[in-house]
């Protein structure tokens, strides 16, 4: 079993259409505050770090979604997130949306980390490949 970081959102009427249902480019929101939240807290490599000190960045390379069943106004979303794999500058993940046993999306990305100032990939910093990969070894 891989470790995995659950990070709780719920549905606002910002994340939804007039049907009061999540508006899909939505969940691709909540995806990303999932993947940033668990930068912050988990890889202790925060956004603000990495974009405003580092002057590096993270930029989608891949992203395949499915949406398994309706998110609406008022839900709660358990969305938990699990590396895949780890390489030298990409890391690939595993998200999923619960509302409580129902499926609601799932998505995996690959993300890249780059050198901001020059545009290509970078290695990961050591710091944060190191957290990286203690969290993948918790179960």
């Amino acid at each position: 079993m891989m470790a995995t970081y659950t990070y709780e959102q719920p549905v606002m009427f910002q994340h939804c259409d007039p049907a009061q249902i999540v508006f899909y480019p939505r969940y691709f929101e909540m995806v990303n505050a999932t993947v940033e939240t668990w930068f912050e807290r988990i890889v202790d490599y925060s956004y603000l770090t990495m974009f405003s000190q580092a002057h590096s960045g993270i930029p989608t390379a891949a992203i395949e979604a499915r949406f398994h069943n309706p998110s609406r106004l008022g839900d709660v979303l358990n969305w938990t997130l699990q590396v895949t794999k780890l390489g030298k500058s990409s890391i690939s993940l595993a998200i999923e949306a619960h509302c409580g046993s129902q499926k609601r999306m799932s998505v995996t990305t690959t993300l890249v980390h780059i050198d901001g100032a020059k545009g290509k990939s970078a290695s990961w910093p050591n710091m944060a490949r190191s957290n990286i990969l203690n969290f993948m070894e918790k179960e």
